[in-house]
Order: C-alpha cells, then structure tokens, then sequence
C-alpha cells in the first residue's frame, strides 16, 4: 500500500500536481503511523500476554507455599496449645499441694510440656526470590502486594516472640542443673532412656519437691504468660493473615 502511494507520488511531482502530491504524501505518512501503531499494540498485547503468564505462575507458586506454611502454623499452635496445658496442669499440683502427682506422673508432664521447641518455619523460598528479584512488581492486585511485603515483617515479629518464650523454656531447664533436682528421672519414667537404648537407673532422685519451689512456681507462670501471648497475639493474627494471603491469591486466580 505505501509503495502504491509512493508511485503515484511520484507521478504526482513529474506532472507537477503539488496539492494532490501533498495529499498522497500525507497519506503515506498516515498510513506509516498507522503501521506502527499496529506493531505497538500487538507488541504490548504480546508483553501483558507473558506479564499475566508469569504472573499466574508466581500466584500458583506462592498459593502451594502458603497453603504448606498454614499446615505448618496450624500444627505449631497445636502443640504451643499442649505445652500450655501441660504447664497449667504443673500450676494446678503447685496450687493444690494436698492433691501431688506420682512421680512419674509429674517426669511424664514435664518432658511433654517442654521437650518440644516453639519455631515458625514458613516456606517462603519464592515470595524472597521474587522481592530479591524485583518481581512482586508482577503481582498485579496493589492489596495483595502490600500482604506479601507485610508478611515478611510480620515473621520478624513472631520470631521475636518465640524467642521470648523458648527463654521462658530455658528458664525451666536451669533448674536440673544443679544437684537438687534430676533430668535422669524425668528421662527414665518419661521412657526417653529406653527409646536411646541406655541403662535405666533403679533409684531415681526425686523432682516433687519442685512443687514447693517459689523459682519453679515463679518460673512456669512466666512461661505460661508467653506461651499464651504467642498465640494469642501473635500465631492467631498470623493466621489471620496468612488466610488472607491464600483469599487474595485465590481471587487473582479464578
């Protein structure tokens, strides 16, 4: 087509036609703009095209990660919420020292209120990869990219919180390591030494008297402080978030 037109430019000049030739000659330049127009708009249709496949390949990516993370959390609580328990259950033979445990009762509630640590481990490999790349910029939904940035801060927080509360722990174990009172009992009736394959003892020390001790008592009110502020004010809003991150993903998706 712009070759017609330049022929009959040219023709146009030979025969000295000027306002037909500057017709001609704008018509050419019209239909170049319009050429390129096209190209742009099929090079931009092309680059949403691959910007929206990416962007579903991040979303499916980072819906599998937070959909494992919530089974990781929602575990993690299950066994704060025990250990909690179990803490309440030691505070409860404190207060009523006429009802006192058996010893092995209280070696069995000891090591399954505080053999388990409190981590959250989330699996975030692709949400870092794609801040440290630059590519949340991807992630069309303005809402969804402020939750993803957030997260990260919002892990920062909890892992502090977990700290605190694996202190408290700490708090607990330092009592066994002196002379008066013995983690070989608790291990022996806890059935840990014969799941090691070690000798058992026949005489044990006993840790009752802990539940007379003003530390210990001081000690496990602390710890179930923490522990229930780590649910509360810390793993609950999490999930909320994390629920919220799946919903929005979800959105994108459909």
């Amino acid at each position: 087509m712009i070759k017609f037109f330049r022929r009959i430019r040219q023709q146009l000049l030979k025969e000295n036609k000027f306002s037909k030739y500057l017709i001609y000659a704008i018509g050419e330049i019209v239909l170049v703009v319009i050429g390129i127009l096209i190209a742009l708009a099929i090079n931009n249709s092309n680059q949403n095209r691959v910007i929206e496949e990416k962007e579903q390949i991040y979303l499916n990516g980072l819906k599998e990660e937070f959909q494992i993370s919530k089974l990781k959390l929602s575990e993690l609580i299950k066994v704060n919420q025990e250990n909690f328990s179990g803490a309440k259950q030691i505070l409860d033979y404190i207060t009523h020292s006429n009802e006192p445990p058996t010893e092995i009762q209280f070696s069995q509630l000891l090591f399954n209120t505080f053999v388990n640590d409190i981590s959250f481990n989330p699996n975030n490999s692709l949400l870092n990869e794609m801040i440290n790349s630059g590519s949340l910029k991807d992630i069309s939904n303005a809402g969804l990219r402020i939750q993803l940035t957030n997260w990260i801060s919002t892990l920062e927080q909890v892992s502090r919180q977990e700290n605190d509360l694996g202190m408290r722990r700490e708090k607990i174990f330092e009592l066994f390591r002196n002379n008066e009172n013995s983690l070989r009992t608790i291990f022996d009736q806890a059935g840990v030494t014969q799941d090691l394959g070690a000798p058992a003892r026949e005489n044990h020390n006993s840790n009752l008297k802990l539940l007379n001790s003003i530390a210990f008592e001081n000690n496990m009110l602390m710890f179930i402080l923490t522990s229930h502020a780590t649910e509360k004010a810390h793993y609950e809003p999490l999930m909320q978030d994390l629920n919220a991150i799946l919903g929005l993903i979800d959105n994108e998706l459909e």
